[in-house]
């Protein structure tokens, strides 16, 4: 399949997102809201809930799922509360020590002014700073669309999987386009240069599973809660000094291949 085949189904209006995912894998979800300095921001869902029987954090990126939703979501793209959000929550695990489970569905973070004039980019840097720091395990999983920062600020992780027909990029391909070429026609070109696709990311060594699209939904949601399962049961056995210099590592070797 093409690069911008999966560009497209990645964006599919009707893709599973963050909340149908926390619906089918988790139980007894609380979600817990706002930043404490600004205001609560719709387009990043963050509480603590049951996996099976141990509690963990969840923190997802929502793009909403009708048009309404949508608007009230900003259609998955966080300001600077969402993102501060999201590092009290990862604050709060580790001091709690429960795992950290991310859920990655965004075009990118807001580029608004209003976005900008509250510390967009801090607000970023602080969830790439703890996270890379932080004492108890972390998973993400892109479901959709992995853009830019936005993306990346859940994505500092133990381990980084996809979904079969995710995206996962420094870039849009349209936004490429427009900038290598003056024309964003030229995103399907863009796409396939971009190397975003999970099947190619993962040639790369820069995720470390790929989540079968093939058998449906249903049959989605229960490979990732039984590969989390077993990947934080093992994870919690592990000295957090060692679980540390193991995240360290896994970002030093990237570019290497």
């Amino acid at each position: 399949m093409a690069a911008y085949d999966i560009v497209t189904k990645a964006r599919a209006n009707g893709r599973a997102t963050t909340k149908n995912y926390i619906e089918n894998i988790f139980t007894d979800f609380i979600e817990l809201h706002g930043d404490r300095r600004f205001s609560d921001d719709n387009a990043v869902i963050s509480g603590i809930a049951f996996l099976d029987t141990t509690p963990v954090t969840v923190i997802g990126l929502e793009k909403g799922q009708d048009t309404k939703d949508k608007i009230s979501r900003n259609f998955g793209s966080a300001q600077p509360e969402g993102y501060r959000k999201a590092l009290r929550q990862m604050q709060l695990a580790e001091k709690f020590n429960r795992p950290v489970i991310c859920f990655v569905d965004t075009s990118g973070a807001y580029c608004g002014i209003g976005a900008e004039e509250r510390g967009q980019g801090q607000a970023i840097a602080e969830c790439l700073y703890n996270l890379m720091t932080l004492k108890v395990p972390v998973i993400s999983i892109i479901i959709g669309e992995g853009g830019s920062g936005g993306a990346l600020a859940l994505a500092v992780a133990d381990e980084v999987w996809m979904l079969e027909n995710s995206i996962y990029s420094v870039i849009s391909p349209e936004g490429c386009a427009s900038i290598l070429w003056k024309d964003s026609s030229k995103a399907a070109e863009a796409a396939e240069c971009l190397k975003l696709t999970s099947k190619e990311l993962y040639k790369l060594n820069i995720i470390d599973k790929v989540i079968s699209e093939k058998l449906g939904q249903k049959q989605s949601y229960e490979t990732i809660k039984r590969l989390l399962l077993e990947t934080i049961n093992a994870s919690m056995n592990i000295d957090e000094n060692d679980l540390l210099e193991k995240r360290y590592q896994r970002f030093r070797k990237f570019g290497n291949t």
